[in-house]
């Protein structure tokens, strides 16, 4: 469990940062730039949770995010601890096949309400469906760093899985809260030239 007693600690102070495995590294390292990325996807999605309106999810969608912030934080510690060779299972937490799965599941779930698209979606609409699409950037950023870090680095594969179907998961829920669609803003390819 973690116990945080001191917020600052001043060993960063000359541009390094501890890993989990207590080794230390750059901050503007390829690993410190993906977990970095996957807090800022965190942070983004909290402030979508934060859009919700309390009587106004329908679909469950608040009760989905808040498990995926969760989720977020294991991505995080996953990715701070480098993997090694023959790690022994329970070593390190490591996200898990099962967490992708369950958003399969929500992904499959929420799809079924929506008609199929023939254009693509504008990152707008209703103040929730913004930030969904907001976050949803955000995590494809934290998707590409990940990818990245794997040219050089051992990345746990079901880590890199789970960010990439949040990012489709994203893109459904901001559908669902554009009215499940029938408010999304579609582009019109060359309407302005």
């Amino acid at each position: 469990m973690v116990k945080l007693n001191k917020i600052y600690t001043r060993t960063g102070d000359g541009g390094e940062t501890g890993l989990g495995d207590g080794s230390r590294i750059q901050k503007h390292a390829t690993r410190v730039a993906a977990y970095g990325d996957v807090d800022e996807a965190n942070a983004s999605i909290g402030v979508a949770v934060a859009t919700l309106s309390a009587g106004d999810d329908p679909c469950g969608l608040g009760p989905v995010l808040s498990r995926v912030q969760n989720d977020l934080f294991d991505v995080g510690a996953d990715l701070c601890v480098p993997e090694v060779p023959n790690e022994q299972p329970e070593a390190a937490l490591r996200v898990t096949k099962m967490q992708t799965t369950a958003l399969e599941e929500d992904i499959d779930r929420l799809n079924e309400r929506l008609s199929a698209l023939t254009s693509f979606v504008l990152p707008s609409g209703s103040a929730l469906a913004a930030q969904l699409h907001l976050a949803r950037t955000v995590t494809r950023r934290a998707e590409r760093t990940i990818s990245a870090l794997s040219e050089t680095e051992a990345v746990n594969p079901d880590a890199f899985k789970y960010i990439n179907r949040l990012s489709d998961l994203l893109f459904v829920m901001a559908r669902v809260a554009n009215n499940d669609g029938k408010a999304d803003v579609l582009w019109t390819p060359g309407a302005n030239r």
